[in-house]
């Protein structure tokens, strides 16, 4: 039973880098029910088979990685590498055969990209109205986040209501500023 993965791996990642490619098998082939499908498992089995010149089953432990994770580009650059040094055991794999179902899956994406059709909108080129552009909203919908700034604004506006409703919900918010929201809401008052 493995405690910590991470540590195991490591262990193995050393076993290869000290290029003890056996210990690192035996040590992976031990484990191996536990980590079906994972990608670090197949890639590391992989990299100590190709170090134990065990090129063609390196190959399928690789093409287990691009199948697990397909967009990680560690394990297919691992296999375009291993076929491409021309190993006698690799050599009876055809490269497109690694990269068939990649390529199955780019055109059907293109396919689809193709006859895709975004939404068609109806827009015009009227302006909108000023008065419906100082109005953005009624008078009694709720506003998420009050401040000053806002008040400000819809007092530039001439939304004069909209000013005094955060002005009353800033005196709550903020007491100690209470005596100045008090004078803008009077003041605003005497707009109206």
């Amino acid at each position: 039973m493995i405690n910590d993965p991470y540590l195991f791996f490591a262990e193995v990642s050393l076993d290869i880098s000290r290029r003890q490619f056996q210990a690192a098998i035996d040590k992976l082939t031990l484990c191996g029910e536990h980590f079906t499908d994972s990608y670090l498992f197949h890639l590391l089995y992989a990299k100590a088979l190709r170090g134990l010149n065990n090129f063609s089953l390196a190959s399928d432990y690789l093409r287990k990685c691009c199948a697990i994770a397909p967009a990680n580009q560690v394990a297919w650059m691992e296999l375009v590498e291993l076929q491409a040094s021309g190993n006698t055991e690799t050599q009876g794999i055809s490269q497109s055969s690694v990269f068939d179902s990649v390529t199955d899956e780019l055109e059907q994406l293109t396919a689809a990209l193709m006859n895709f059709e975004p939404v068609k909108t109806s827009e015009n080129a009227d302006p909108t109205p000023i008065l419906e552009q100082k109005q953005p909203f009624s008078d009694d919908t709720t506003i998420a986040v009050p401040t000053e700034s806002l008040a400000n604004l819809f007092t530039a506006q001439g939304a004069f209501k909209k000013a005094i409703k955060i002005y009353t919900i800033l005196i709550q918010l903020k007491p100690h500023n209470a005596e100045h929201y008090q004078q803008e809401i009077d003041s605003l008052l005497d707009r109206l």
